[in-house]
This record gives structure tokens, sequence and C-alpha cells, in this order.
């Protein structure tokens, strides 16, 4: 178990959030943040506690990839596209969100700007990387974008102004910051203070996991390696051994405070290696549970898993859901997983939640059987995460006794000796009755 008494490390509202990541331009078929505005009832009702909007500002022309460009070629930091709406549809969509008690996120790009932005315009040449030629660096193969230089302070004060604008004037609860380990720790630090010093309960998360990022800069980071290590076990070229010495070595890495963000989608993976029914197939059910169930977790949402939407979204281009979107077996499965992450303190993230407990099984290359556990809340979790049918024959010990099911409400005694076969990708997720 965790203890308890040390002090937070987070905003307060942060500990149980679900996270959803929202593609405005793929969510409605009008493709704007009025109408983005209008599903924000549906996730709130299915227990969705913070927004993270995909980058809502102008998109650069020069040398722009498909029709309307990548959210990630910015043009200009403190403006809202176009495509999407107006700042004042920006300030009602907030509005709203706050009404209904949800947090909102912005998207930043600290490392590159759009090759047209303003700041190539109206900034001394030394704000950018440069050529021999003088042309601005482009990072990676990203060829709609300019490197911004980091070696110049009065980048990192551009920066640093940019997002205080979001906070102070538009309210945004905080940032997710894109490919944050290319920036140098010391800008997110110095970031991270003037942010907290404006709003004390920002919330900061690094689209990254080195170990550095909890250095007084983020709240959150990805979880990169688990998220591959878990498409690989559903492929069957990775074992349960894998996953169980990641959270060990996890453990021993990073910060007990640390809050580790937990996916089975998110706008890269569906974009580039296809939907998560794709990658996942018949393991999507219990890969989803665990990430509600990963020590330090705050699980992430992508637009469309809500309904179960099997597609791969365009990138550059409009490719709205096509889908009825409506309340269904997935939004169902969601709301029962988000509501055990809403009662259960045990499987609150940080450094306020409950330690991994393992529960000894005859089949650890197949099966995670294992308690969390903090005060009087405690979550039992048996999970077959392999192909085969398994028979399963683990000791319970202190953990034995009367139990409700997560996902079905149904009382569950849990013997002391359980001999069982679970099968293919099956989960049972128990917890003590409230």
């Amino acid at each position: 178990m965790n203890e308890t008494s040390q002090p937070q490390q987070h905003p307060d509202w942060c500990y149980s959030v679900v996270l959803y990541e929202m593609n405005v331009r793929q969510l409605t078929r009008e493709g704007t943040l009025r109408a983005a505005e209008q599903r924000l009832e549906f996730l709130h009702d299915m227990g969705i506690d913070a927004v993270w909007l995909m980058p809502i500002y102008p998109i650069g022309v020069e040398c722009r990839k498909g029709s309307l460009g990548s959210y990630y070629s910015i043009r200009d930091y403190c403006a809202v596209n176009e495509e999407f709406g107006t700042m004042e549809d920006f300030d009602s969509f907030v509005a709203k969100a706050h009404s209904l008690g949800m947090k909102v996120l912005l998207d930043w790009v600290a490392n590159h700007t759009s090759r047209d932005a303003v700041w190539t315009h109206d900034r001394p040449l030394d704000w950018y990387e440069r050529n021999e030629d003088g042309t601005a660096r482009v990072p990676w193969d990203w060829t709609d974008t300019a490197k911004l230089n980091y070696a110049n302070h009065d980048v990192w004060r551009g920066q640093i102004e940019a997002m205080r604008f979001w906070v102070e004037r538009h309210g945004v609860d905080g940032f997710r910051c894109d490919m944050a380990m290319l920036v140098p720790i010391e800008f997110w630090q110095e970031a991270s203070s003037v942010l907290h010093a404006v709003r004390p309960d920002i919330f900061l998360l690094a689209e990254a996991e080195e170990l550095n990022l909890f250095d007084r800069a983020f709240d959150a980071s990805y979880t990169w390696e688990i998220h591959h290590m878990m498409c690989d076990m559903a492929k069957g070229a990775r074992r349960v051994w894998d996953l169980r010495n990641t959270l060990y070595s996890d453990r021993a890495k990073y910060p007990s405070s640390a809050i580790r963000l937990t996916f089975t989608s998110n706008h890269d993976e569906n974009s580039w290696s296809g939907s998560e029914f794709a990658r996942f197939g018949a393991a999507l059910g219990v890969m989803t549970a665990l990430t509600f169930l990963w020590e330090g977790s705050m699980p992430l949402i992508y637009t469309g898993q809500e309904i179960g939407y099997d597609h791969s979204f365009a990138f550059f281009d409009r490719d709205p859901i096509a889908a009825d979107y409506r309340a269904n077996y997935y939004t169902e499965g969601y709301r029962k997983l988000i509501a055990l992450k809403h009662a259960e303190a045990a499987l609150r993230a940080g450094e306020l939640g409950g330690r991994t407990i393992e529960i000894e099984n005859n089949a650890k290359d197949c099966i995670m059987t294992f308690v969390r556990e903090c005060g009087e809340s405690r979550v039992v979790a048996l999970l077959n995460l392999s192909p085969y049918t398994i028979h399963a024959d683990f000791n319970t010990g202190i953990y034995a006794g009367h139990y409700v099911d997560a996902m079905t409400g149904a009382d569950h005694l849990l013997p002391s000796h359980v001999e069982r076969d679970m099968q293919p990708w099956s989960f049972t997720i128990l917890h003590r009755p409230h």
C-alpha cells in the first residue's frame, strides 16, 4: 500500500481523472468547436473528467500536408483555426465544459511552428535554427514545420507568454505538451514555475517518458513502452513476464508521485498504425481494462472509442465519424470502468493510489492476478492476457471474501483457493461493496 501521509504533488482534481482526446476535425460532421461543444454532455454522462483538445490554432499553408494540414504545424499560438470557428466559439466550449465540471487541456507544440508562422516574420532570425543557406531547419521529416531555437531564451519567453495567454484570458486548465523530450527540460521547469504562479492547479502532461520530466516540470507522462508491449502481447510476440517486469522497473525508476497516461489509442496510433480493433483484435477488452488498473495510471479515451468506432482517421483531411453517434456496448463498458476509477481510492493515480500487490498463480506467463489497495478501498484484478484458455490455480489468502463484479454488478464470492478455467483475453474486476 502506498504511503498516503506524504504531501500531494499534483492538483486535487487530477488523481482520479479519465482523459478524453478530442479530434475536433473528425468528431462531428461539422468539424467545429460549436458542434464539438454539443458532444460534451454525452462525454460527461459517460464519466469523462477532462478533455484534451488537439491543437486548435491556425495551421500553416507553406508545405501544407493534405487538404487541411497537420494540427501540429502551427501558424499562430494565440489564435483559433477558422476551420474550427472563432475565439468566441472556443470560450463557449470552455465555459460549457466548466459548467459540467470538466477540465480543458490544450495541446501545446513547443518544438516547432509552421514554416510560415507569424514568428517567422515578426521575430528575429535567431528564433529559429537555421540551415547553411539561412532557411529554417526542418525537424525530422516534418517538412511543413520549422525548428525553434531554444538556445535563444527569448523563445522561452515567447512560448511561456503564449501559454499564459490561454490560462489567464481563456481559462484553460492545463496543457498536453507535444514531443516534450525535444525541448530542454530547463524550459519546461521555467514554464511550469510561471504557470503555477498564475494558477496553482495547472496540469501538465508530457508526450514523452524520460525520467527527468518529473523534475519540477510535469505532472504526467506517456506510457509508450507499455502501450507497444500491450500491442505485441495481443499479437503473441510478447508475454506477461515482460509486462510484469516493466511494472517493477517503472516503480524503481519513476517517483511514486508520477502519473502515467495509459491508452489503447490516440491520434498517432489511430492514424498511422490503425484503429485499436486492428491493433488489438480479441485482446481489446482486457487491454482496455488494464489501462484503468495499471499502477499510477490516468486512462485516455480517443475520439470515436467512446462508441467503438472502428476506423483509422485521415490525419490531414476531413474524415468525420460516419457512424450513428449514440451510447452502445462500448460506451457502457467505458462507463463502468470510469465509475470504478472514480469510486475506488486504490485506483487513484500518483502517490495517493494503491500499489500493485501480486497474487501468485500457476501461469505467470499468461495471466496477471493482483490487488490494488488503499485504506478501505480494494480492487482485485484477474486478467488472462493471452490467446489461450488457462486453467488457473492460485490462493487468494487475506484477499478472499465478498466482492462486487465491476462489470456486471453481481455479488461475487472470492474463495481462498481459486481453480478455474479462464477464457482467452478474459478478465474479472472485483471491488469491495460500498
